[in-house]
């Protein structure tokens, strides 16, 4: 599940850093990029080149030496670069249309950053252990794929496996030649939608695997897309893209459809689920869900337990409707479900105000090299409703050839931006607060250079506003930022835990890369709005436990390929076991929409690392006995776990909620006090005999007892039981928040003398209005 916001307000602080490095020429010259106001070429020129270089050839200087030009820029900006000496730059300052000058900076190559940012190297770790996932099969359930993306190019890969069952389909613009070695299957799914008259748009959409709506290709590409060179969009995030197991195939099942909504019929879903498992594929990525119910009427759910039983892995997203607790979907214990975290890069415009006075970082992902100079900046001070620049209250006298600082506030989210005042002459002003996402997004389509600004920035810019008069501003517009801090965090959107509908799970499971991400996209149709038109591009920045799904399916995708005898939980309790708790900033995962530390709620076990996973010495592991069990322990009937298992060949002898999972979960049902026996099963899946010592990290109102303390593994694929008993008291005073956390610590197994680290989140919980 994605969200399309181009423009999001940042509520946490992060450190915004970038270096101008000038070149290194003779005495004081340095090479410069020039910005110029193009309606201010005069009239006998026709083109600006001629007119850039008749405005160099005006500047002189005192040693003689002429300036030097460079390039004339036609498309990425308006203007030009040279090297220029101090007294060029002065006299070209004071000449007409000259609207900024930077000196030249040095950057480095980078990637989606994601696959940097997972730690993901070329010759070291589980790329090269996994042989970036070649022979894996990741089957995507979604919108369709765009086969021409040069993500999907098959350079390099070896002949599509000969266990390979799938085909690909004819449809609309979709012929069997868009197939190649990295593609290798595509059909769509669409009888259930068209059954109740929901007739696929010939205007919006394909009738085949086709991708109109770009979502199905981006989380392809995500999780196993192909390495493109020069990947950008519209100037940010520059580099080259590769997806989390480039090697992968991919095999795509179509089942979204769009007629006024894009909409998935579950007889659709199904089918694509069952086509997969038919076709042949070892994972599955799933950025949809449904609204919650028991688990045998979720399609989703039936689908990844028929695939649990073939041994294929499946990740799910988790939703976007956080922050509010008990959000989650997909939260069925044999689906990996997935959170949406940031990532150390972010996007941002250069906000000066003044002579120099005040200078702070906006976010902005405006697409155009393009400068502000000294605009006069209008904020409606002490009326609240001009503040937030309420439609109706600003005089477009007072406004007028300004740009507006706005203040936002949504149930105590206070934010601020800055647009200009064409934005409010076409009835673009203030930005909504989507209460789904926790985002301040823009009202219209009509896009404008907007920026949004960090409440401590905003609160800077505020009060210099309130103490100067006649104040303006400068903004520098695409300034892509890297090793930005604290990240991952988690983001507003992302749905969290626990699960309604079993909250004896901890929900999500774990945290991957959701916000901003850089991955292929439809060119079919304008994605970017800019003044009167929209812009077309092969790559998209998106934000979604959409985007964080197929992370995980990628790294699942490796560990397969570097343990194929793993089962699905044990997959997904390395990730969980190994993932990280502490951000760039050495600081527990901070969630966004608060500023401070997040909770397992939030973020699970914590953030993937896939490097760990592929060793984390000792697994959860879980049979499918095991999950009927639990299904059991929910009170399911009979009918019920038939039609979720499809099997009947079962008892609930063994009825129990207490499932061998990787994380521990106490629920409060109105009571601040309570105790529970947890009873756990570990494996070592690491070589050789092994001793664990449990560390158990508690706070107060936490108390934990385990038995044995210490364990004992006499070679791999041993197995060793112990019980946990977490009681919790948080005083007579506590009540549930709107998070409805109780509390929190960590169980640790260390081993003695040894590499290995497994560590599970211990939660209390507030149980929801109902269960």
């Amino acid at each position: 599940m994605a969200k399309f916001l181009p423009f999001k307000l940042l509520f946490s602080l992060f450190l915004l850093v970038w270096t101008a490095t000038s070149s290194s020429v003779s005495g004081d010259r340095k090479t410069y990029i020039i910005h110029m106001d193009k309606s201010a070429m005069p009239a006998p020129f026709s083109i600006h080149h001629d007119w850039y270089m008749s405005t160099l050839s005006l500047l002189s200087s005192p040693d003689g030496v002429a300036p030097t030009h460079l390039y004339t820029y036609n498309h990425v900006m308006d203007g030009f670069s040279a090297v220029l000496s101090q007294a060029h730059l002065d006299q070209l300052r004071n000449s007409p249309g000259h609207l900024a000058a930077y000196p030249e900076t040095f950057g480095q190559l980078h990637t989606t950053r994601t696959p940097k940012f997972l730690g993901l190297k070329k010759r070291a770790g589980i790329w090269p252990a996994a042989g970036f996932g070649n022979d894996i099969i990741i089957g995507v359930i979604d919108t369709g794929i765009w086969p021409e993306s040069e993500s999907f190019n098959d350079d390099d890969i070896p002949p599509v496996p000969a266990r390979w069952r799938g085909i690909c389909e004819v449809g609309t613009e979709f012929n069997s030649s868009h197939c190649n070695r990295k593609l290798i299957g595509a059909r769509s799914f669409s009888k259930g939608m068209k059954q109740y008259k929901l007739n696929i748009s010939k205007t919006d959409d394909y009738d085949s695997p086709r991708d109109y709506f770009g979502h199905g290709t981006h989380t392809s590409s995500t999780a196993a897309g192909s390495r493109v060179q020069h990947a950008d969009y519209f100037g940010y995030a520059e580099g080259t893209a590769i997806g989390v197991a480039p090697m992968a195939r991919i095999a795509m099942y179509k089942v979204l459809f769009y007629d006024n909504s894009y909409d998935a019929a579950a007889t659709d879903v199904l089918a694509g689920m069952d086509q997969a498992i038919a076709d042949g594929v070892d994972v599955m990525s799933l950025s949809l869900g449904f609204i919650e119910t028991t688990f045998d009427e979720n399609p989703i759910a039936i689908g990844a337990f028929a695939a649990l039983k073939k041994g294929i892995f499946v990740s799910c997203s988790a939703g976007n409707s956080g922050p509010h607790a008990y959000t989650i979907l997909n939260g069925a214990p044999w689906i990996t479900t997935i959170g949406a975290g940031t990532i150390d890069r972010d996007y941002a415009a250069l906000i000066t105000l003044g002579d120099n006075e005040l200078t702070v970082s906006g976010r902005s992902v405006y697409p155009e090299n393009l400068f502000v100079s000294e605009v006069p900046i209008y904020f409606g001070h002490g009326n609240r409703s001009k503040e937030l620049c309420d439609l109706y209250s600003l005089d477009p006298k007072d406004v007028a050839g300004k740009y507006i600082f706005c203040a936002f506030d949504y149930d105590g989210l206070v934010g601020f931006a800055l647009q200009s005042d064409e934005m409010y002459r076409t009835g673009a002003v203030g930005a909504i607060f989507s209460s789904d996402t926790g985002q301040f997004s823009k009202p219209t389509d009509f896009d404008m250079p907007y920026v949004t600004i960090i409440p401590k920035d905003g609160e800077l810019v505020k009060k210099y506003l309130m103490n100067v008069k006649n104040a303006t501003v400068s903004i520098k517009f695409q300034f892509t930022l890297l090793g930005t801090k604290p990240a991952p965090q988690v983001a507003y959107f992302s749905s969290r835990g626990p699960d309604r509908r079993s909250p004896w799970i901890l929900k999500p499971d774990i945290l991957a890369p959701g916000v901003d991400i850089l991955a292929s996209w439809v060119p079919n149709r304008g994605w970017q709005p800019i003044r009167d038109q929209y812009l077309l591009n092969d790559y998209a920045l998106v934000s979604g436990t959409s985007m964080s799904c197929p992370h995980v399916a990628g790294i699942a995708s490796l560990l397969k390929a570097v343990h194929h005898d793993w089962s699905s939980a044990a997959i997904r309790s390395a990730m969980m076991t190994t993932a990280n708790i502490y951000d760039n900033a050495n600081g527990i995962i901070m969630d966004m929409i608060t500023g401070t530390a997040g909770t397992p709620l939030d973020f699970g076990a914590g953030h993937v690392n896939p490097n760990k996973a592929m060793d984390p010495g000792l697994v959860y592991d879980i049979e499918v006995e095991d999950y009927i069990s639990y299904l059991c322990g929910l009170n399911y009937t009979s009918n019920q776990i038939r039609v979720l298992t499809g099997t009947s060949n079962f008892t609930c002898e063994h009825a129990n909620l207490d499932l061998n999972y990787p994380s521990f979960i106490v629920i409060l049902n109105n009571t601040n006090t309570t105790s529970f026996n947890f009873k756990r099963m570990l494996t070592n899946v690491a070589d050789g005999s092994s001793i664990y010592r449990a560390v158990v990290n508690a706070p107060e109102g936490m108390k934990v007892v385990v038995q044995p303390a210490t364990i004992s593994f006499a070679g791999k694929y041993s197995k060793a039981e112990f019980n946990m008993t977490v009681s919790i008291n948080l005083g007579a005073d506590a009540s549930p928040q709107s998070d409805y956390i109780g509390n929190f610590g960590f169980l640790s197994w260390y081993e003695v003398n040894g590499k290995h680290m497994v560590r599970s989140p211990i939660v209390s919980a507030f149980a929801p209005l109902r269960v």
